[in-house]
């Protein structure tokens, strides 16, 4: 996944794309947990990197507000 193809997608698509990557980076910490040798810690790598391509690219379409006067 690259940030092109996630700017091509709805707000909507973003989110389940988050919540999808979350859930997997949760059930790789469990099996590390339980069986450290049997994940490998490129993949965990891999998901914490696209979850902030995620979030990057749902910042970037986030309106821009001033604070101050």
């Amino acid at each position: 996944m690259n940030a092109a193809e996630l700017r091509g997608k709805s707000e909507e698509e973003l989110r389940d794309e988050l919540l999808a990557l979350r859930r997997e980076q949760f059930n790789l910490r469990m099996q590390a947990g339980i069986n450290p040798d049997a994940v490998r810690s490129d993949k965990i790598t891999a998901v914490r990197r696209n979850i902030a391509r995620v979030k990057t690219v749902m910042n970037e379409n986030r309106p821009v507000t001033k604070v101050g006067k």
